[in-house]
């Protein structure tokens, strides 16, 4: 029945009726961090429960392969006018940290289930051990707020009010919860509306028939894109700048293979399941849409007419295997997922990068630090909890130009608040906000610039979580030639006597004037920054963007009296040599790989495979305490052995170490 045309019709109804369901919630929405800056979804959900319709500029843009059914099949019964929900990360993997809570509804027709309308709202609290819930300090799930299983939070349109007298009772700002999910709950009456539109408009039959179809369409779409790239298999490593408290890097590895219109995704030799909250709830579903997100800006890049639905996932097998950081199993902490998340695409990026580099972009910042304040309100002497503003991060040099500033690729639908709205609403003061000199990644298309934001608070004890701090030591990737960006950085008091740098902590406590500084990485730069025309480095200077000593320093170009000095540019630029490299990862990557060698990596992944899942984080962080002063295979295998003479109890493991050529 579906041509072309008529197929792009019923998709364009269905964007339009998800749009008009973001519409909603946006406008109804309680918190500053759905209304302003957007971290939430709304979709169209077929009857298996999966996605088939969502916003295009409305909303966070990572769940377009989201799947309910696992969640819809827990819950039996349902009727007209039902609403469930979730937040729990390991009932159906449908919630992936607490904050975001999911709702979905049952559309009914000639009384039965026609389709779903579904969606999530990050809640500013959870309740749990800190403020907003979130923090890479904590070591399992019972630590990050009130969990919610599969359940009916609306039966036939009357909401339950023990449930919600649950959360009110463990969440810090329930007014913000509860407006916030009864907005969503007004956006899905909107989706049941729009659908119900749909079928007598099209017909029933037809409705039905369209909603497969587009996720038909969208897979084979996807499946055209893999055809046009070359077989072959490329892995990438990328590192999360540290595991726990303990610091240690956290390792995601990837093997891509593509054949024909398919791909595999293989990440085993990432991390163990870790010992803080940066695991991200997969439950070893082979198209979780956590594990894809990295794939649907590759296919959106690549063809920006492709429509986001679950259909994408189809061609793609991800294997992430149990008890790796990665596939948790239950109560490992997940809450930070998300900083996880972000090094998951650069992983994804770098690997198709080498499939198809003409076609793709270096490195985004991959750090959208996400600021909340809870203090004390002066002027009215309430309690306050708010999220402040993402601190988002530069996108990479593109095939064609600068990397976007101050709000990069993969986050950029975080949208800022504007200062004047969280001033009113928080009693905080801005000092600083804009973008970062000297940021972005050199190239003949500059990375992005990075974002820096500073504030100061008036109340004693004003707790501050900026969640996903990273990037702080390993650099945001250059390509072809470019060079990787700067780095994030948070500080205390700048410019003071008692000035703190506080690295990737992401709770603090300040006191009445204290400032708070943070800026997020840069985007890295595509392509020979000595080929960069010197008039585009000139307008940099001029707008602020680049220093005049970055100018000669990265780019060869001498500026002198607001003139490019073209005789002296020629000469140096002649004097040096052109960089070659595929990817430049930065000084502090290549020394870290000097130690910490593929071999040694290797070694380690074997020997933590033949652990039980509770020795993996206790063995790898005792390895790392004893490689000081080692490298390679062989440190590995040293500092091995000290561990086992150490720990007697630690489990007899099955591994071959033998020497080994790095």
């Amino acid at each position: 029945m579906f041509d072309r045309s008529n197929l792009q019709v019923f998709a364009n109804h269905t964007r339009a009726a998800a749009e008009n369901m973001a519409y909603t919630l946006q406008r109804t929405a309680h918190s500053a961090f759905v209304k302003e800056t957007e971290d939430f979804t709304v979709m169209l959900i077929n009857r298996k429960g999966e996605t088939f319709g969502v916003p295009m500029g409305l909303g966070a843009t990572w769940y377009p392969g989201l799947t309910y059914t696992r969640a819809i099949e827990m819950i039996g019964d349902y009727k007209p006018g039902d609403v469930a929900f979730t937040n729990d990360p390991y009932s159906c993997f449908v919630a992936t940290h607490a904050p975001d809570t999911h709702l979905w509804k049952p559309v009914f027709y000639d009384g039965e289930i026609i389709a779903w309308t579904g969606g999530h709202i990050h809640n500013t609290d959870m309740g749990g051990a800190v403020p907003a819930s979130l923090s890479r300090a904590l070591t399992e799930i019972h630590q990050e707020g009130i969990r919610f299983p599969p359940m009916k939070l609306v039966n036939e349109g009357v909401f339950d009010e023990d449930i919600l007298k649950i959360m009110t009772t463990n969440v810090r700002k329930p007014d913000l919860n509860i407006g916030d999910i009864k907005a969503l709950v007004g956006a899905l009456n909107t989706g049941e509306r729009k659908i119900l539109a749909m079928v007598e408009k099209f017909g029933k039959q037809a409705f039905l028939e369209g909603a497969d179809v587009l996720l038909d369409h969208a897979e084979a779409q996807a499946r055209d894109l893999l055809r046009a790239m070359p077989d072959g298999t490329w892995e990438f490593v990328d590192y999360a700048d540290e595991d726990s408290v303990e610091a240690n890097p956290c390792r995601l590895k990837l093997t891509l293979t593509i054949r024909g219109d398919e791909a595999i995704l293989d990440f085993t030799g990432s991390d163990p399941q870790l010992g803080s909250s940066l695991n991200v709830p997969s439950g070893g579903d082979p198209r979780h849409t956590m594990l894809l997100v990295g794939v649907y800006y590759i296919l959106y890049t690549l063809n920006p007419k492709i429509l986001l639905n679950t259909g994408l996932t189809r061609p793609f097998t991800c294997i992430a295997p149990q008890g790796s950081v990665l596939n948790p199993v239950s109560p490992a902490a997940v809450g930070m997922r998300s900083l996880t998340c972000a090094r998951l695409r650069s992983v994804i990026f770098g690997a198709f990068c080498q499939a198809v580099p003409e076609l793709l972009p270096a490195a985004p910042a991959g750090n959208n630090c996400i600021v909340n304040v809870m203090t004390t309100d002066e002027r009215t002497g309430r309690s306050v909890i708010a999220a402040v503003n993402p601190v988002v991060g530069g996108g990479g040099g593109m095939p064609h130009r600068d990397g976007t500033n101050g709000s990069g690729a993969d986050a950029a639908y975080l949208k800022n608040t504007p200062i004047e709205i969280t001033e009113t609403e928080v009693p905080i003061e801005f000092v600083k906000y804009g973008l970062a000199k000297d940021s972005g990644g050199a190239g003949r298309w500059r990375g992005g610039l990075a974002t820096e934001m500073a504030f100061r608070v008036f109340a004693p004890g004003s707790r501050i979580t900026a969640r996903n701090r990273d990037r702080s030591f390993f650099r945001p990737w250059g390509l072809l030639g470019g060079r990787a960006a700067g780095l994030s950085d948070m500080v205390l008091n700048p410019g003071r006597e008692d000035f703190r740098r506080l690295g990737n902590i992401d709770t603090a406590v300040l006191q009445p004037g204290d400032v708070l500084e943070i800026r997020s990485a840069g985007g890295g730069g595509r392509g020979n920054p000595l080929e960069r025309e010197d008039w585009r480095v000139l307008r940099d200077v001029e707008r602020g963007y680049v220093s005049l000593e970055a100018a000669e320093r990265d780019y060869g170009v001498v500026i002198r009296d607001g003139k490019v000095d073209e005789a002296e540019t020629s000469r140096l630029r002649v004097s040096r040599t052109s960089p070659t490299a595929h990817f430049h990862y930065g000084a502090e990557r290549d020394g870290y790989e000097a130690q910490w060698t593929p071999a040694a990596y290797n070694l380690l992944t074997d020997i933590l495979a033949c652990l039980p899942i509770h020795w993996r984080f206790f063995t790898k962080t005792e390895i790392f305490r004893r490689m000081k002063e080692r490298a390679g295979h062989d440190g590995v295998a040293a500092a091995f052995a000290d561990v086992r003479a150490r720990f007697p109890e630690m489990p007899e493991v099955r591994v071959q170490i033998k020497e080994a050529a790095e």
